[in-house]
């Protein structure tokens, strides 16, 4: 992975600001602190600052695991062109997916097998479930619940998180389906995404077959994003550069 603030970077950073491009963005340790309570996660007022110029200059999206009418409260006045939820299977333009019966059955069933776990909060967003576990006390000992749990589901997809686990459904369309799907509706020819987690990894190996390039937020060797910034603060910065790479 390549810094995407190193000087080296600024060339294809460069070259993608100069076509028609779609700038999109995780929302959840990306724009906003990862927080202990998911419900009060606002952006720094400087972030909004800077995204809301960003709008301005380029067509910007969010794509989010959070449940999409959460996080529109979350961005409201941004001036963002699309806001997309549960991780990319609520997206403007397309229906909603028919509510999981299979996600009422899995909500039943973690609701028993992790009664027991104190500090475990299980979310129902109705096309996905997400089983948060940074309040419990032994967090090794809940994500190993949580992953027993999972394991006697059916057809159900599980994908990590920071002191998460999300359950979707098998076959659901995911982020990278989400990010496509607003750039050709913004007849963008290339697109620019951030994220910091595993549900970000269906956008970032989809860099090959897309003109796409890929930031990840803390760099991991075993991610297929071909760019990092070193932590959440410094999206900030990248940001200031996408707007001096293409003035007002």
């Amino acid at each position: 992975m390549r810094h995407a603030l190193s000087r080296a970077s600024r060339v294809p950073l460069g070259e993608f600001t100069r076509s028609r491009l779609l700038v999109a963005f995780d929302y959840d340790g990306t724009l906003a602190p990862i927080t202990d309570d998911p419900a009060n996660a606002p952006m720094r007022a400087g972030t909004r600052d800077l995204l809301a110029a960003l709008c301005q200059r380029y067509p910007c999206a969010v794509i989010s695991g959070r449940a999409r009418e959460d996080v529109e409260l979350l961005v409201t006045g941004v001036g963002l062109r699309a806001v997309a939820g549960n991780h990319g299977a609520e997206l403007p333009g397309l229906d909603a997916p028919p509510e999981s019966a299979d996600v009422g059955r899995w909500r039943a069933t973690l609701a028993v097998a992790l009664a027991g776990l104190d500090g475990v909060r299980i979310e129902d967003k109705h096309l996905s479930l997400s089983v948060h576990y940074r309040a419990a006390k032994d967090k090794d000992e809940a994500r190993r619940a949580i992953g027993d749990a999972a394991r006697s589901l059916e057809s159900v997809r599980v994908v990590g998180g920071k002191d998460v686990v999300n359950l979707v459904p098998r076959g659901a369309r995911h982020k990278g389906f989400a990010l496509d799907e607003l750039r050709r509706g913004e007849s963008c020819e290339a697109a620019l995404y951030v994220g910091d987690d595993e549900t970000d990894e269906d956008v970032f190996k989809m860099r090959r077959a897309l003109r796409l390039l890929t930031i990840r937020v803390g760099e991991k060797q075993d991610s297929d994003a071909e760019f990092y910034v070193e932590t959440q603060e410094e999206v900030d910065a990248l940001i200031s550069a996408l707007l001096e790479l293409r003035p007002a």
